[in-house]
């Protein structure tokens, strides 16, 4: 493991204070968040403001877009928190109910989030009489900006690393529970699987999206930006769960490879497991947004 990476200095905090004898902090993780919503709230201001980018008018004038900001923060808050309890933990957490609204402890799905937001988006367009696709559209194409930011939180968090590696990339996470890697003697290195999410789901997935958003109108077919999204993100993470270490509910010394499906001499990780059917939604979506 000599040629590892160290772990970079920089603390989860960015700075706390004392009030009252209560500590409070402002952590990456958070401000990813925000700085990722806002980012991706730009964006799609920015696609509504442009007419030539639909076929027709835009789905909703950009006055209203406040609204809108509200249902998608419900639904990645609640949805990424009843994912990871049910997805995840559903034992414990069926049996602590009082700890699911707890998000300050820790524990987001992006899967869950991600139906989060399905419904959030099913949900105000028939309230407002909007068309669907449209909206799902616009908002899978703001989605990467917070997706590359929290990862990067994930990696600062020294949480989410990858099974150990002997590549010269590999990263020495300073934590107990990431430095426990069995049959290696002294530091055990570790795919930084946080930064590779974080440059394929984030950042090409989010490049691919402009690109087709803005270079070849592909927001004049409702549900193509979406099913490229859906499709996309699945493929990169079902690819990815391969070096990604999985939770620690689903290892143990008769499955040490933390399959949440086991089949014998294979499995599925549950990453791998939400990732199938939101890859056959996508490709079904660009199916039938090519028909239209």
């Amino acid at each position: 493991m000599l040629a590892a990476i160290p772990f970079p200095d920089i603390s989860p905090e960015i700075f706390s204070v004392t009030l009252f004898g209560a500590t409070f902090a402002l952590r990456w993780y958070a401000v990813s968040y925000i700085v990722g919503i806002a980012i991706g709230y730009s964006m799609i201001a920015g696609a509504l403001k442009r007419p030539a980018l639909w076929r027709g008018e835009p789905p909703i004038a950009p006055a209203r877009l406040e609204d809108y900001l509200t249902y998608i923060v419900i639904g990645v808050i609640v949805g990424g928190r009843l994912g990871y309890c049910l997805f995840y933990q559903p034992g414990y957490y069926l049996t602590h109910p009082l700890e699911i609204p707890a998000i300050w402890t820790g524990g987001m799905s992006f899967h869950g989030g991600f139906l989060g937001v399905v419904l959030a988006v099913t949900v105000f367009a028939r309230r407002n009489g909007v068309a669907l696709g449209s909206m799902a559209d616009v908002t899978a194409l703001a989605a990467t900006p917070a997706i590359l930011l929290v990862r990067i939180a994930n990696f600062i968090n020294d949480e989410l690393w990858g099974r150990p590696t002997d590549l010269p990339w590999g990263v020495v996470f300073p934590s107990a529970a990431a430095q426990d890697c069995a049959g290696v003697v002294g530091l055990c290195a570790r795919h930084p699987s946080q930064l590779y999410e974080s440059a394929l789901e984030g950042l090409v997935l989010g490049a691919l999206l402009l690109f087709l958003v803005y270079r070849r109108g592909a927001l004049k077919f409702p549900w193509l930006t979406t099913g490229v999204f859906c499709a996309g993100y699945a493929l990169v993470r079902f690819m990815l769960e391969f070096v990604r270490q999985p939770d620690a509910q689903f290892r143990g010394t008769d499955n040490p490879l933390g399959w949440a499906l086991d089949f014998g001499d294979w499995g599925l990780t549950m990453g791998q497991c939400l990732s199938l059917p939101m890859f056959l939604f996508g490709v079904s979506l660009i199916v039938l947004s090519r028909r239209r």
